[in-house]
């Protein structure tokens, strides 16, 4: 089999380690795939710029056309980032009949059925395994693992920033602003943090997990989106004492072709597999009607583990290649989306009130659940001499999330409830 030619778009992070795993493992490839697999043109900015990594100069272009429109190339390798002009790039090569490997999830998530219907119409392979928990293999396991199966929830830690700064607050009881500097300043958060501390990194990958498990076309604005700016080392220490760890957990979830899908802090119970998933590893828990509850875990960025599933998708459309087989793995949504309301989305809650501290006050509190029909499991009053307000905390049994609303919309307009402090979902 004739070789085939690669065209790199980006050559940051992760298009240094795939040109590393690429050049460096050929010999493997060759026999996995019976053809050799050649770089021969990388989409840079500066030519000139000094890289960490040999590259003929010759291979280097500033022109996206010239991987793009190149007749000899067969597949483009998509990690520059960014959205409309990387989407503009995908469009045009997939028209000029080339294949993609993508470790583009905001894109993925914003377009991948458009992505994914052109390519079908034109023959091609997209693969996006890197664009979702880095070096796991999740989405493969999802479409192919999974395919006899019914999934009936995907839960987990999706994102490494998020899950490094919440460690760091456990492990060590330091403040969220403290642990963000740090983090940015060992490169694990961007100067701007938003899309990771805010959620919206996480919510695209469970966009793109909940497409795949569920057959059904998610959209970006159908996750349910907190983020942890709001979570206090207080929070964490009670739930340590109680027995959880607080995670950002992504969790998707079907019942009845009814699914929800949500990113937000959650108090894992400590027994749980994934309450001691720490630092910048991700996990994901995969619930299947056949198989029962799965785990997958491993690291989630950095330029090997990100660039290794890069490979991994390009090695796949090199064997589809040579059995002419492109095209054919379809995996387009084809059941109708049905949203869960909040009558139907029910979970454990964890919720930390200030209260008066005076004779009666727990009645009424737990009155107000008894009004809306939740249930407690338990309720706990800790002393805080530095609080002069009683502090209470309640664990409920599964209740839904609008009673939940109805109950914390009645303890605002109560004199005795002078704040609620922390409201979390409880897992595991």
């Amino acid at each position: 089999m004739k070789p085939i030619k690669v065209g790199l778009l980006g050559l940051g992070t992760v298009g240094t380690g795939v040109v590393r795993i690429v050049e460096g493992h050929q010999q493997d490839l060759l026999s996995q795939t019976g053809a050799s697999i050649q770089i021969s043109k990388i989409l840079v900015q500066d030519k000139s710029k000094s890289r960490n990594i040999a590259v003929n100069s010759d291979v280097l272009t500033e022109n996206a056309w010239d991987v793009i429109d190149n007749p000899e190339i067969d597949i483009v390798v998509e990690v520059m980032g960014g959205i409309d002009l990387a989407k503009k790039y995908m469009l045009q090569a997939l028209d000029n009949g080339k294949h993609i490997v993508t470790a583009n999830k905001d894109l993925m998530a914003l377009h991948g059925p458009e992505i994914l219907a052109k390519a079908s119409e034109k023959g091609c392979d997209v693969f996006y395994e890197a664009s979702v928990a880095g070096g796991i293999p999740i989405i493969r396991t999802l479409i192919e693992g999974f395919s006899s199966d019914r999934i009936t929830k995907i839960m987990g830690i999706v994102n490494g920033t998020t899950n490094y700064i919440l460690t760091k607050m456990s492990q060590e009881g330091a403040a969220y602003n403290d642990v963000l500097k740090e983090a940015q300043e060992l490169g694990y958060a961007e100067a701007d943090p938003t899309s990771d501390v805010e959620g919206f990194d996480a919510a695209r990958k469970m966009t793109i997990l909940g497409t795949l498990g569920f057959h059904v076309n998610v959209a970006l604005s159908d996750v349910q989106v907190r983020g942890i700016s709001q979570v206090t080392k207080e929070d964490i220490a009670y739930g340590k004492r109680l027995g959880y760890e607080v995670k950002l957990l992504g969790i998707a979830e079907r019942q009845d072709d009814y699914i929800s899908i949500s990113v937000q802090p959650t108090m894992v119970k400590q027994s749980h597999p994934l309450s001691s998933v720490n630092g910048v590893f991700n996990a994901v828990y995969v619930y299947g009607e056949a198989v029962g509850e799965t785990m997958f875990y491993g690291p989630g960025a950095g330029e090997m583990p990100t660039a290794t599933s890069v490979v991994a998708d390009l090695v796949a459309v090199v064997r589809n290649l040579k059995l002419g087989i492109n095209g054919q793995r379809g995996f387009a949504p084809y059941k109708e989306k049905k949203l869960k309301t909040d009558e139907q989305i029910a979970s454990k809650n964890f919720i930390l009130l200030h209260v008066a501290d005076k004779a009666g006050v727990l009645a009424q509190i737990t009155q107000v659940f008894a009004e809306h029909e939740v249930s407690l499991e338990s309720v706990l009053q800790h002393p805080n001499k530095q609080n002069p307000n009683a502090e209470i905390i309640i664990i409920t049994h599964d209740a839904n999330q609008a009673a939940m609303k109805k109950v914390l919309h009645q303890f605002e307009s109560m004199k005795v409830v002078h704040s609620i402090k922390s409201v979390y979902r409880v897992e595991g």
